[in-house]
């Protein structure tokens, strides 16, 4: 008696073995024979039928950054394949371990534009880690224990692997297959001590530091590590866009974000430290501004997993090749317990200035139009700063990332390297069902949400509890701000005729209402909180509102637009 199963089954049967739960996907002709096994397994792999194959992996990203853990993509061969570039290039950019698995014809009918035929590898192989074909069942098993190894260790990133039909239906005797080793790849490299010496050296000399956290500090979980080494020694702390909610809102050494759209007192003293430890971070152009002004006094500490990002953008006196977590453990015993208190004040004016000079939205006049910034800050205040909040892309990102409050790490998601539209809904629907357990808010702007409208068919079918707060001011809100400033004002295709949102979101049977004025808004925010399913508010914005403080296209990382006719000035 045969024990044989077929490749289709052995893909289950190896997901599985590599503990997943939950995979994201859309069949399709030249996936069935996966999906016909996946039939057998609905009790050990749950699968999530989105509407759109790019919703399938914004959502796989959703749950990754979440809970730390491997998004899984199954789509079929052709359009399919081509509709997940968008997230795997997102993916790869911010650092998201995914396996997107993909269907392709019969290996006889490779080359010979066979309907639905598309060259996948060829197409993957930029913006993937790794990216193989597999046209024999046997060679299954051992591909897909090396997609997990190579998604999730190192820097994570998407994995693509394109299974051709015939090794779909092809039978094997399976062997579960895992993968530990890949020779000449080292994921995580060894920690040169001399340099974590020197490090120690330059930080304990320091007057006037600051520690810049990124994504790879959340990656590697080293939350804990990180304020343990700012309580320390006293360092004042901010953070990247996709480093937001390592360090706790209310937490005092905690200065904000860094950036375009970053806080004032980071953006300031970046330009006026004299030793800057980077931890996790590639030195986006977003960050740094007009790269010959950046830090000019500082000595740059620059930890990183990927060697590729030391000296690309920004210079450094000292870097350090390491996993963060592993590299802040082995700093902490050598760093000295000390009091910044002189260096520490010097942001208390940046911060009175951004509180007189920038719209502040625990003081908006109980008149006019809402803002974006205050319906943030309750909609946070609402959640108690405990929700997951997941942006889109846009006025609304940005605000959401100056205005949400958080007190766990995984709190805060964004498509930060790529700034993909259409993000925020599948991505928070994967939070969600990565997290349960958690309240998840998105905050996505009219043209966004438009994008990948379609998934609100898996909050329908699914039941998922998203929150969705549609800051809507009928433009492309962030491209209406650069016309507003740099091009005379002319709105060339910014205004939107949208549709109405309450009705098709009631159309998905979500509960939703319109909140047109502000005396509405914290009564319908109530209402949202408490409600235990998926719940839209939209909120009728200021047209006119703007994001600020900016740093304008050129400028340096200290010089800021406050508000649209006033430069910072302390």
């Amino acid at each position: 008696m045969s024990n044989k199963i077929n490749g289709a089954e052995a893909l289950i049967r190896s997901l599985i073995n590599e503990g997943v739960d939950t995979v994201f996907g859309y069949p399709g002709g030249a996936i069935i024979p996966v999906y016909d096994k996946l039939y057998d397994y609905t009790s050990q792999l749950k699968h999530i039928l989105v509407r759109h194959e790019q919703g399938a992996t914004h959502a796989a990203q959703g749950y990754a950054r979440a809970t730390g853990r491997t998004g899984v993509v199954i789509v079929t061969s052709g359009p399919a394949a081509t509709n997940v570039i968008t997230g795997l290039s997102d993916a790869l950019m911010d650092s998201t371990p995914l396996v997107v698995i993909t269907g392709q014809v019969s290996s006889s009918l490779l080359g010979s534009d066979a309907f639905q035929e598309t060259d996948v590898v060829g197409i993957v192989h930029p913006i993937t880690k790794w990216a193989v074909q597999i046209r024999r069942a046997e060679d299954i098993p051992a591909a897909v224990a090396r997609a997990f190894y190579i998604a999730n260790n190192g820097r994570p990133g998407p994995v693509v692997l394109d299974i051709a039909k015939d090794a779909q239906v092809g039978l094997l005797d399976f062997k579960p297959a895992t993968c530990d080793f890949i020779r000449s790849y080292i994921p995580v490299p060894t920690i040169n001590n001399a340099d974590i010496i020197e490090a120690a050296r330059l930080l304990n000399y320091a007057e006037r530091p600051m520690i810049l956290s990124g994504h790879g500090v959340m990656i590697s979980s080293a939350e804990e590590q990180l304020q343990m080494l700012a309580e320390k020694a006293d360092i004042p702390v901010a953070t990247t866009l996709l480093g937001l909610s390592t360090m706790p809102s209310d937490h005092p050494l905690y200065k904000g974000m860094l950036g375009m759209h970053g806080n004032i007192g980071p953006n300031y003293n970046t330009n006026r430290a004299d030793v800057i430890l980077a931890i996790g971070m590639r030195f986006d152009d977003r960050v740094t501004g007009r790269i010959e002004s950046y830090a000019p006094n500082a000595k740059i500490i620059h930890v990183d997993i990927d060697s590729s990002e030391f000296n690309k953008n920004v210079k450094a006196t000292l870097t350090i090749h390491a996993d963060a977590r592993q590299a802040l453990d082995a700093l902490l015993p050598h760093i000295n317990q000390t009091r910044r208190t002189e260096w520490l004040d010097s942001f208390v004016p940046c911060e009175e200035i951004e509180t007189e000079k920038v719209i502040n939205p625990e003081l908006y006049p109980g008149e006019g139009l809402m803002k974006m910034g205050e319906v943030v800050n309750l909609v946070s205040r609402a959640f108690e700063d405990k929700a997951i909040g997941v942006t889109d892309v846009g006025q609304n990102q940005m605000f959401g990332s100056r205005y949400f409050r958080f007190t766990q790490p995984r709190s805060f998601l964004s498509s930060g390297g790529l700034g993909t539209m259409g993000f925020g809904l599948p991505a928070a629907i994967g939070a969600k069902m990565g997290c349960p357990e958690r309240e998840v808010v998105l905050f996505v702007g009219d043209g966004g949400f438009q994008m990948t409208i379609q998934e609100l068919g898996t909050i329908l079918e699914y039941g998922t509890a998203v929150k969705i707060v549609l800051l809507n001011n009928n433009f492309l809100g962030n491209v209406r701000q650069w016309q507003q400033l740099f091009f005379n004002g002319r709105f060339s295709q910014t205004p939107m005729v949208n549709p109405d949102f309450v009705a098709i979101c009631e159309a998905y049977g979500i509960k939703a209402e319109n909140v047109d004025d502000r005396s509405q808004l914290s009564d319908a925010i109530d209402r949202m909180v408490k409600s235990k399913s998926a719940y839209l508010l939209n909120v009728n914005i200021d047209p006119t509102d703007m994001i600020f403080p900016m740093i304008p296209l050129g400028a340096a990382v200290d010089e800021m637009l406050v508000n649209p006719n006033e430069m910072f000035k302390l």
